[in-house]
């Protein structure tokens, strides 16, 4: 007797056959979409963002040109972030991106549809799952097959996710942090909070609105945070210039704020990861917790970058953490150690329709 399609899609299944030199890892973030092309490495990193005319209803700009554009476009173009919080929010712009994505990865590859590996967020549900691989499909894909995020960045990060050992992946991406202990191939504990990187722009977006009336931008905060962003022990001379909109006036004005400003902005999100990684160490087995407590844990995503969170984290659970190598690329390249040692990787679970 034949599943049916979602009650397949959500059973762990290894993956028939061996994966064709065309075929592509796609890690699909609510930030920043990355393409692993097997055999060539990450070949696409561009934000998830996309432009559309609203007038002849075509796609002006997709990834890196689209992001430029936000805020900043006529009325009849929009600049649209299809993902939000890790899912997605519009799945017409979600499909289109794909195809954009999917057509530009594969133009110097073979004749032929590609297969594609595409991350989702941990705890995702079977109507998002289904959603994300019919997306893909629709984008241009010859058959889909999914992989947990923090599954991927471990196996990106370098760790033997496939043994006995319990490993522990804190993944900080733009619109979740995924918390996940990692044992022979598959998640034995795991959360995932919708408080990542696009909490931290929108806690310094309020902070500044409190504080000095100043309303700015989503792309302003980002680089604030880039610039004097810290989770404990700021810079005391860290200080940028913030250029906004004076809210009593409407009018322009610049202000300077401080390193020590901005990491009281970000205190409440940056306590909820923390809450989480305690919380998950505190359901872990204690084999396992023993392992972590050996091995550390290891961040992965564009959060981990954000100065000093491995020693908050460290400080808060007095575990040794780690940032991984090129956190940003971690799940992208899990995904393509995926597609290299398909017929290895018997253990890593993925899922399929």
């Amino acid at each position: 007797m034949t599943s049916s399609p979602i009650r397949t899609m959500l059973r762990p299944r290894r993956v028939p056959g061996r994966m064709l030199g065309r075929d592509l890892g796609i890690d699909l973030g609510t930030a920043n979409t990355l393409v692993y092309s097997k055999g060539r490495g990450i070949v696409l990193r561009e934000p998830s963002v996309v432009a559309i005319d609203s007038e002849s209803d075509t796609i002006v700009a997709v990834g890196k040109e689209a992001w430029e554009m936000i805020g900043r476009t006529p009325s009849r173009i929009t600049a649209i972030r299809p993902l939000q919080e890790g899912v997605i929010a519009d799945f017409e712009t979600t499909r289109r991106m794909l195809s954009y994505l999917i057509k530009k990865a594969s133009s110097q590859l073979p004749f032929g549809r590609p297969r594609v590996i595409i991350s989702v967020p941990y705890g995702t549900t079977q109507v998002e799952k289904r959603a994300v691989m019919e997306a893909g499909r629709q984008g241009g894909a010859r058959e889909v097959f999914l992989v947990e995020e923090p599954l991927a960045a471990a196996m990106g990060a370098g760790l033997a996710v496939e043994e006995a050992i319990g490993h522990m992946v804190v993944n900080i991406g733009g619109g979740t942090t995924e918390v996940a202990v990692i044992a022979l191939g598959g998640v034995v504990r795991g959360t995932s909070l919708r408080s990542a990187g696009d909490a931290l722009n929108r806690a310094i977006q309020a902070y500044l609105r409190k504080k000095y009336r100043l309303e700015v931008g989503e792309r302003t905060a980002e680089i604030v945070k880039i610039e004097v962003g810290y989770a404990c022990d700021p810079d005391p001379v860290g200080q940028t210039e913030v250029k906004g909109i004076y809210l009593p006036t409407g009018l322009p004005k610049a202000i300077t704020a401080t390193a020590q400003e901005i990491k009281e902005a970000m205190e409440e999100p940056l306590n909820n990861m923390v809450l989480a990684v305690k919380r998950i160490f505190e359901q872990t087995p204690p084999q396992l917790a023993s392992d972590i407590i050996d091995y550390g844990i290891t961040l992965t995503g564009g959060g981990a970058l954000l100065h000093n969170l491995d020693r908050l984290l460290g400080r808060e659970t007095r575990l040794p953490v780690k940032v991984a190598h090129d956190p940003l690329e971690c799940v992208a390249r899990g995904t393509g150690h995926i597609l290299n040692y398909m017929g290895t990787a018997s253990r890593v679970a993925l899922y399929r329709a």
